[in-house]
């Protein structure tokens, strides 16, 4: 087999693990599965790479391949589960980097140095490489300051935000339509760069913590593109494959994100939610009733069901294995446990799943809002670890609350709610939530690692 053909064979067997460990991650059953046959992907396609004939050096690639390594043992292995979503940010700005930098220098090499030009085929797919790729390096850094709280969460906005971004992207795309008929301009080129560079930066800039798990998708679906743009100027068949997998695999699960918030992509981009409301109705009234370990042991030791709801509280606390041994001190019981996850919970998609996932929570032990809310006149507690918006009632009831129509798990229907907070503060959005204030609400106060340790103690002793 000639070298070429062992470099094709190698791209379509690594697109085909690619398409099979995608739909393994479809499903928390069969998603370690996929993710292993995924990442056997890209070591095959890495390694057809090594074999290309125009290579005329390895000495940079190693040294890129043992710093690249390095980085991402480091990551995987000393990066708490909490900081799950500021890797995903991380990483979704390094494959954009990666694939700006292919784009700009190729440009370089074949219009600047050269002093030659480009076809318009290979100029759209550079200059749309190196757009996106652009604007989602600095957007995915700008998100991974937000979630790190190097800069606060809520949305920064200012006197005709939307119109000054409308008008950036306007222009950049401008001069990527005008670098098509004329591609030597290479002042314009660069241009464009500098302006995807400060668009990303603002795009991401009004958009609150509550909001990250679709920007969190978005940055995906855009570096996907920018690296299937990539495959198109360099003519890699494996990565137009993967970059078009990635890419709109991450805008479809941004309109599932949408869809769970009730909410449309331009509202999120456009809508800086979790910026404070002069008209949300009508006030909370009442006091936060807060209850005591003890008391909170006897209602889950003598409960038939208890269903434990996990937020972003229970990732900063990293309470998950707390979670699990107290399920399982109530199960020893008799009690009928279940874990109710909305599709938003958390920072990233899927978050909580994954936290529970390292607990060793067993799936069928996972419910989504669809499944569980009907259960929950029948459950006799309900237990929000750091939840905050995705239990809030408001959503529901009060049609001028900034979060009104989101779907949400209606633990307020359950016979008893105990809330784990550290304190009294709003959560991400800084909307007050009325189920704090219910008469069948208990606000058990402190660490919820702490929290449920005692309570799991407790309940033995009960």
């Amino acid at each position: 087999m000639s070298g070429n053909y062992l470099i094709e064979f190698s791209y379509l067997l690594a697109s085909i693990l690619f398409i099979f460990g995608l739909k393994g991650l479809s499903h928390p059953k069969t998603a370690r599965r996929g993710m292993n046959m995924a990442a056997l992907g890209m070591l095959v396609a890495i390694v057809g790479t090594l074999l290309h004939h125009d290579i005329i050096s390895y000495k940079w690639i190693i040294i890129g391949m043992i710093i690249g390594s390095a980085i991402g043992a480091a990551m995987s292995i000393w990066m708490p589960m909490t900081a799950m979503p500021q890797r995903t940010a991380l990483s979704h700005a390094f494959g954009a980097l990666a694939a700006s930098l292919v784009g700009i220098s190729e440009y370089y090499q074949h219009v600047v140095a050269e002093h030659g030009t480009v076809s318009a085929f290979k100029m759209t797919a550079l200059g749309f490489e190196v757009l996106f790729g652009s604007l989602t390096v600095t957007g995915s850094l700008l998100a991974f300051v937000k979630l790190q709280e190097l800069m606060r969460g809520t949305p920064v906005t200012y006197k005709g935000q939307n119109i000054i971004n409308v008008s950036l992207f306007i222009i950049a795309a401008a001069i990527f339509i005008y670098l098509i008929y004329d591609p030597t301009q290479s002042t314009l080129f660069y241009a464009m760069v500098v302006l995807s560079f400060l668009f990303g930066i603002l795009l991401v800039l009004p958009i609150g913590s509550a909001d990250m798990p679709v920007v969190m998708s978005l940055m995906n679906s855009y570096a996907g593109l920018a690296s299937a743009a990539t495959g198109f100027a360099i003519g890699n068949n494996v990565l137009i494959i993967a970059g078009t997998l990635d890419g709109f695999s991450g805008f479809i699960l941004s309109i599932l994100m949408c869809k769970a918030m009730n909410r449309s992509v331009t509202n999120v981009l456009f809508g800086a939610f979790g910026s404070v409301s002069t008209d949300t109705g009508p006030g909370v009234e009442g006091v936060m009733r807060e209850v005591g370990a003890d008391d909170v042991a006897v209602q889950l030791a003598y409960a038939r069901q208890v269903v434990f709801v996990p937020g972003y509280g229970m990732a900063t606390a990293q309470a998950q294995h707390a979670v699990r041994e107290l399920a399982e001190v109530l199960e020893h019981k008799g009690v009928n446990v279940k874990y109710a996850i909305h599709p938003v919970a958390g920072r990233m998609p899927g978050h909580m799943n994954v936290l529970l996932a390292e607990a060793n929570v067993p799936y069928s032990a996972l419910y989504e809002l669809e499944q569980i809310n009907p259960e929950m006149q029948a459950t006799d507690v309900a237990v929000v670890i750091g939840a905050n918006d995705v239990v809030n009632p408001d959503a529901r009831d009060n049609p001028k609350s900034p979060i009104a129509g989101m779907p949400i798990i209606e633990v307020d229907r359950a016979h008893n709610v105990v809330v784990l907070k550290r304190g009294k503060g709003k959560g991400f959005s800084g909307l007050e939530n009325p189920l704090f204030f219910k008469s069948n609400t208990g606000m058990l106060y402190g660490d919820a690692k702490s929290s449920l340790t005692k309570l799991a103690q407790a309940v033995q002793q009960a």
